[in-house]
């Protein structure tokens, strides 16, 4: 069985191959320029490929309801020539298999159900932390759609008590985007996050937006796990601040032994590492496949 996958970042789009076990057998990365250049190259990646069906994870906010006329819109981005592009009607014009598509987050927390951190369990949420911030949600073994999707990136914040940071956000400012993405480190410090040492003092501030929002989610959602990826998160030292700040806000209320005594198994990286969202849109793909059969 052969199955596309399309993670479509703001930054880079990562095409590949894969199969039904969840293996990724090749891909190929290239930058995300205008829509017009950029699905040219994922249509001549594509071409010869022989795929079944085809999975997307994009970045959004992107149309996911498929009774609207905007179905598979990339809708309100301010990404340059993407504002309410057709992405996927683009794509079926060029390929006649199913498709899936999701939000590049909600593609990651699929791939981590099926495959990664929450394998066997029924929810989990996926935060990817880095250019900007954006949130997945599985439960009750399916994805969580609405009235657009979650958009967990931009809940507001308390604010450190001591950060003068404005934020960076252009819709609200200091939401959790605005605060603890990779250019709110480089806005607040002037120096890239990567630069900056592991007892540097941003960290502890880091830790405190995103444990705040993490506490947060545990008492809406209540997922068996949390999974913390995107570039920010590849520094390590973040976990153990962040598991002490969601235990500190959730103050014993919430009485289950991952929170009181498991929280290093509960608030973890992901089991895929930086193939979350590529294999993520795999799994959707795989899914779109199964449907079109029934």
């Amino acid at each position: 069985m052969r199955i596309g996958a399309i993670e479509a970042g703001g930054t880079k789009f990562v095409c590949g191959i894969g199969n039904e076990n969840g293996e990724i057998l090749e891909r190929v990365s290239f930058p995300t320029e205008r829509p017009e250049v950029t699905l040219a190259n994922v249509i001549a990646y594509f071409r010869d490929k022989e795929v079944e069906a085809i999975g997307i994870g994009s970045f959004g906010p992107i149309d996911i309801d498929p009774s609207s006329p905007t179905y598979g819109y990339v809708t309100t981005t301010p990404k340059p020539g993407w504002g309410n592009y057709p992405f996927l009607p683009e794509l079926r014009k060029a390929f006649d298999v199913p498709f899936g598509w999701d939000t590049d987050v909600n593609a990651a927390a699929l791939g981590e159900a099926t495959w990664g951190a929450a394998a066997g369990l029924d929810s989990c949420l996926y935060y990817t932390i880095g250019t900007g911030v954006g949130v997945g949600v599985y439960a009750e073994g399916k994805l969580v759609h609405g009235l657009v999707h979650p958009e967990g990136g931009h809940v507001l914040t308390r604010r450190h008590p001591e950060d003068t940071y404005e934020g960076f956000c252009p819709y609200h400012g200091d939401c959790l985007e605005g605060m603890a993405a990779g250019p709110a480190l480089e806005g607040r410090w002037k120096v890239k996050g990567s630069e900056l040492g592991v007892d540097h003092k941003a960290w502890e501030i880091e830790a405190f937006y995103i444990g705040q929002a993490v506490a947060g989610a545990v008492l809406l959602m209540s997922p068996k796990r949390v999974i913390l990826g995107g570039g920010v998160m590849h520094q390590m030292q973040l976990f153990p601040l962040i598991r002490e700040q969601v235990r500190k806000n959730l103050n014993g209320y919430v009485s289950a032994e991952a929170v009181l005594a498991g929280i290093d198994a509960y608030i973890v990286p992901p089991g895929l590492g930086d193939n979350a969202g590529l294999s993520g849109s795999l799994a959707l793909g795989l899914r779109a496949l199964e449907a079109s059969a029934k």
